[in-house]
């Protein structure tokens, strides 16, 4: 009984206008699952990342400005769900990258994939999302500068300092 109380006092999801949401979704979910399957490399994990960042759409309380979302919010929205994705995967790993394959060959490029998502997943999620952002998706760093509120020059400057991080991680696998 404790059990149908709970559900009881369930709220629905007060939506404003379906069709928004269902035009947001269409205009976009591309940008967001190409972002998701680069991060992740996998197409299931994409799609997961992609309901994801809907869903915590669809959550969002305020909805007058989901019409105005650019793409950029949604690539970086799919980088970030992606990052908490790996970095769930990273410390629910039953073994060590390092553990499941100690004589690997560094020409396969599977293998090194997988250790730069794992030394993506290391960073700060801002740098992480700041990389991914850049190098996976191609924005400039001015376009970097204005969706993070930032100096073109600050951008660049972390730019290097993560490049440099993800360096020294990978050289320690």
């Amino acid at each position: 009984m404790g059990t149908f109380q709970s559900l009881a006092n369930v709220q629905p999801i007060a939506m404003t206008s379906s069709t928004s949401i269902t035009e947001l979704y269409e205009r976009h979910y591309m940008a967001v699952y190409r972002t998701a399957l680069r991060v992740t490399g996998n197409p299931a994990d994409a799609e997961d990342v992609l309901q994801t960042v809907f869903l915590r759409i669809l959550n969002r309380g305020e909805r007058s400005e989901l019409e105005s979302m650019p793409e950029a919010y949604f690539r970086r929205a799919a980088a970030n769900a992606s990052l908490d994705l790996l970095r769930w995967r990273i410390s629910h790993a039953e073994t060590e990258l390092n553990e499941a394959s100690p004589n690997f060959s560094t020409e396969d490029r599977s293998l090194l994939k997988e250790q730069l998502r794992c030394a993506i997943a290391a960073l700060e999620k801002d740098d992480a999302v700041l990389f991914l952002l850049r190098y996976v998706e191609g924005l400039s760093n001015g376009e970097l500068a204005s969706l993070f509120g930032q100096e073109k020059n600050n951008i660049a400057v972390r730019l290097h300092r993560i490049r440099q991080s993800l360096q020294v991680e990978m050289e320690r696998h």
